[in-house]
């Protein structure tokens, strides 16, 4: 009865675990473009019941392996995430509100090639975007993008065209350059990326990269482009 119990136990404790990680974010899509061209092209290609589950298993990636934050009170405190598919032009897709993101419908009904995986890799971005901190407003911009794009590239889900390792101008330059810095910088110490969202909870400093790396952020761009040849 004692061993019987235990397994028990242990059952109930990972599944309510599991429960915990997976479902404790609610997921809304909306498609307010469905008789355009895209709001149609997402319901065939896409589907609203494929978004909401890309989106629990990103939330998980992002919590698990990207910023590393196992326990709740770490987490940026987000219960529901509202995606709209929307006719707008100008951008592939937009997060606001801190738990919004808004989908072109034209940005769909455009793209050629495979909507659905491109779809998810926006997807990794966008919800990125969601969970991370960013020093209550005061991180640079294209740091906050750098790191979003940063967690598709570490997923495998870098676009055609991303920046290959050492390209950019800036270690601010944003997006997929910075992501390249990023990875770059977790090659030395793992888990720099977790370490540094960890940081930028309520603040921002660039000495933040000096504390975890050792070196000021401009050193290590430094090296990172002659580590490429450039």
């Amino acid at each position: 009865m004692a061993l019987k119990s235990y397994i028990m136990y242990t059952l109930l404790t990972f599944s309510l675990s599991f429960f915990q990680t997976s479902v404790s974010v609610n997921y809304v899509v909306t498609n307010l473009a469905d008789n355009t061209p895209g709001g149609i092209r997402f319901t065939n290609e896409i589907g609203i019941p494929y978004t909401k589950q890309i989106m629990g298993t990103i939330n998980d990636y992002i919590w698990s392996t990207v910023f590393q934050q196992n326990t709740p009170s770490d987490r940026n405190p987000v219960d529901i995430v509202n995606v709209y598919i929307v006719e707008f032009d100008g951008a592939e897709a937009i997060e606001w509100g801190g738990n919004n993101i808004n989908v072109s419908s034209i940005y769909l009904n455009g793209y050629e090639g495979d909507l659905k995986w491109q779809f998810t890799s926006l997807f990794y971005h966008e919800m990125t975007h969601v969970f991370q901190w960013d020093g209550e407003g005061h991180a640079p911009l294209m740091l906050v993008e750098g790191i979003a794009d940063y967690t598709k590239l570490k997923a495998n889900y870098a676009q055609k065209g991303f920046a290959k390792p050492g390209e950019g101008d800036r270690w601010d330059q944003g997006y997929d350059f910075t992501a390249r810095f990023l990875e770059y910088c977790d090659g030395i110490d793992s888990g720099f990326v977790a370490k540094l969202n960890k940081k930028m909870r309520y603040n921002f400093d660039v000495k933040y990269f000096e504390e975890l790396m050792g070196k000021p952020v401009d050193q290590l761009w430094i090296e990172y482009k002659a580590k490429y040849g450039q």
